[in-house]
């Protein structure tokens, strides 16, 4: 009974209520069968369907490029339609993209399924943050870390069957694990059909009185309001005047702000941490250090588990704008010592090789976590209230264009030997510093963000 009651007491302290715990068990599903396909992409295309590796590239190139429209598109969306339909719609189009890989070898019909998956990743994702910001209001610092937590750990759980799985090693299996994936964005899509639509900022419908019946002509055109100061009532008895047009008020748009662009372009290279695990550390570690290439694999099972362990406890520092802005400098001094420490894992000794790559590992990991707790705050605080959806979509592009850059910007540094990675380390420090004076609250609200609370009819 203490255990469930323990249990119990752990949800109700998730923020937003049974919605926000329906939505992580939509998260923790999607990510397993992301976790399939990441495992088995490369080997599906090339056993079962044949492709050359050249050819390979160019479909994960192509369709990774086009991909990037996703977010965008879906926070545009999300600032027109209700949010959980088109969720519940991109999780069919993911579905749908996967089966049909299934279908055809012709390089030509599987670069467009990809790149249709493909925006269907980059949207799901600029959308359940959405969600997440709507339903969990001033506590979505700890939702979001939470759901990380819940994301890492899918994505774990779907590696490792995927894992096991491929021990077998027949065609058969990557078809099946590929159906596994399908399946995880059906059973996502019928998950987000019992979660409530959340308030929403961009989309208000308020009841008012009837109005009494008019001559049309006399009607006010849609999109105005009636002046309603009352210095301008008409005298008693006389006939009341036509109403004056209010001008239309135009939806904020991000492509216009050049603070939340120029964010985002900052954004872009704090995302590099992302491209440092994938690439960097682990080429960096086998090509320039004396530490045993085993270590790699670990190093990778320690950010993991660093993640899963103190995501959430951390999301206390992007609990508020200020705090957000407060954390960059501690993210600064996260990245420089994980720069300085790759370009010290060249000493001659193992043991002392291997204790800077897990020092390393280890920085650049609390760097991870606190840009991502920041991150989710600043993106959201810096966005109108009404255009949420289409900021946070251009936000999304940061991630997707470090996806494209990032390799480049490592092995530039990986190149570069120690001095590389000392740079690498102080250039994003210096970009931390830069975007700290940029989100600084200068009197117009832009770091103040009004609690969710309009309701839809």
């Amino acid at each position: 009974m203490t255990g469930q009651r323990r249990l119990t007491n752990l949800l109700k302290r998730i923020p937003g209520g049974p919605d926000g715990r329906r939505m992580l068990l939509v998260t923790f599903v999607d990510r397993v069968g992301s976790g399939l396909w990441a495992a088995t992409a490369v080997l599906y295309f090339t056993y079962a369907v044949g492709l050359t590796t050249a050819q390979i590239g160019l479909l994960l190139a192509v369709s990774g490029a086009i991909g990037i429209a996703g977010p965008p598109l879906g926070g545009l969306l999300a600032d027109r339609v209700p949010l959980r339909p088109l969720l519940v719609f991109v999780q069919a189009v993911r579905a749908s993209a996967s089966l049909a890989l299934l279908t055809t070898a012709d390089l030509r019909l599987l670069l467009v399924i990809q790149a249709v998956g493909s925006l269907g990743d980059r949207a799901s994702s600029v959308l359940t943050k959405l969600y997440a910001t709507r339903v969990a209001g001033p506590d979505r610092a700890r939702y979001q870390a939470i759901n990380r937590t819940v994301s890492n750990s899918g994505w774990a759980v779907g590696g490792l069957a995927a894992a096991a799985a491929l021990t077998v090693g027949t065609v058969a299996v990557y078809r099946w694990l590929l159906v596994g994936d399908a399946l995880s964005f059906v059973a996502s899509a019928l998950l987000t059909l019992r979660c409530a639509e959340p308030p929403s900022h961009s989309r208000v419908v308020t009841h008012t009185a009837p109005a009494p019946k008019t001559d049309p002509e006399s009607e006010p055109e849609p999109g105005f309001e009636p002046d309603t100061d009352p210095g301008s009532d008409p005298a008693p008895g006389s006939d009341p005047a036509p109403a004056r047009a209010a001008a239309p008020t135009r939806a904020p748009n991000p492509w216009r702000d050049r603070r939340y662009l120029a964010y985002t372009a900052s954004e872009i290279v704090l995302f590099l941490d992302d491209s440092v695990f994938k690439i960097g550390l682990p080429l960096w570690a086998v090509t320039a250090t004396s530490a045993p290439h085993q270590l790699v694999p670990l190093l990778l099972v320690l950010n993991n588990v660093l993640v899963v362990l103190f995501q959430v406890p951390l999301a206390r520092f992007g609990a508020t704008p200020h705090a957000a802005r407060n954390t960059l400098r501690p993210l600064a001094v996260a990245f420089l010592t994980g720069g300085a420490a790759l370009a010290a894992s060249v000493v001659h000794a193992p043991w002392a090789a291997t204790a800077a790559l897990v020092v390393a590992a280890t920085a650049f990991t609390v760097a991870e976590m606190l840009h991502a707790t920041v991150s989710w705050e600043l993106s959201v605080a810096l966005a109108p209230p009404t255009a949420q959806g289409a900021y946070l979509g251009v936000h999304g592009l940061a991630q997707a264009a470090q996806r494209s850059a990032g390799p480049l910007v490592v092995t530039a540094a990986i190149a570069s030997g120690p001095l590389g990675w000392l740079g690498f380390g102080a250039g994003l420090a210096v970009v931390c510093g830069a975007q700290r004076h940029l989100v600084q609250d200068r009197g117009d609200g832009a770091l103040s963000v009004p609690p969710v609370t309009v309701s839809e009819h």
